[in-house]
């Protein structure tokens, strides 16, 4: 009874930390497939959508540069304080990157509890643990490669690391919240799984231990791109594109 007890408390913790929501979010309005043709206005969404986020959070690194270059420059404050906020900044950015996205970025578990998965799949709670985790290597990492790129926020590896958020944050859309399996394919392979390949390896480049602590999430998306390719598969390979959709009324 203890341990059960424990690991509520632990999935509720895990699920909070994250924005995970587990209850049954359907509505009485289902959107279904009709047709196999292309949803011209989906792509075009996504698209600007991914597109306004990265632009938003480069607004956002280019005022945390300045705000950091005021505290820097001031003698009065203590040389930690730049470091200890630059953490707690990458940390929202980590945990939180959704909040700069147009887009529907719910974070449920809904999809992944309803889709035929392969035995091997992990159990939910392991993805907001992991993620947690990644979280904790993207602050640590980001941290490192600041102070090596001397308090700098504009910079390519950053430049990277938020477009490879907002690509991440536009494929949970995507799968998670519109539950589109077969573009969710292409998505996360050309989407999060490639972009963190590419910023760990400036990471790497610019501070090896940085690019070392990063090379797990690459390790993590690698597993998540097998199992979204796969779920795909197991639940009928529709076309690898966002099918048009006409809202339905359930009974």
């Amino acid at each position: 009874m203890n341990q059960a007890n424990n690991m509520g408390i632990l999935e509720k913790f895990v699920n909070t930390v994250m924005g995970v929501k587990t209850a049954n979010q359907q509505s009485a309005n289902t959107a279904i497939a009709t047709t196999q043709e292309l949803d011209i206005t989906a792509v075009v969404v996504y698209k600007l959508g991914t597109i306004l986020q990265i632009v938003t959070m480069l607004l956002v690194l280019l005022g945390m540069e300045k705000l950091v270059n005021l505290i820097d420059s001031n003698s009065a404050v203590p040389s930690w304080v730049s470091t200890v906020l630059t953490s707690l900044f990458f940390a929202v950015f980590s945990l939180r990157s959704r909040i700069f996205s147009l887009l529907d970025n719910t974070r449920s578990r809904q999809t992944y509890d309803q889709v035929i998965r392969p035995k091997w799949s992990p159990a939910p709670l392991v993805f907001p643990i992991v993620w947690m985790i990644i979280a904790v290597l993207r602050v640590i990492s980001s941290v490192l490669v600041w102070q090596e790129m001397n308090h700098q926020f504009l910079v390519l590896p950053f430049i990277l690391f938020v477009v490879h958020l907002a690509f991440g944050d536009t494929w949970n859309t995507i799968f998670t919240v519109e539950r589109r399996l077969g573009a969710a394919v292409p998505v996360v392979i050309f989407g999060p799984w490639l972009s963190a390949l590419v910023v760990t390896a400036i990471y790497w480049q610019t501070n090896p231990v940085a690019g070392m602590i990063l090379s797990f999430s690459c390790v993590w998306l690698t597993v998540a791109a097998v199992l979204v390719l796969r779920i795909w598969q197991l639940n009928g390979s529709e076309p690898l594109y966002p099918l048009k959709r006409t809202p339905v009324v359930s009974s």
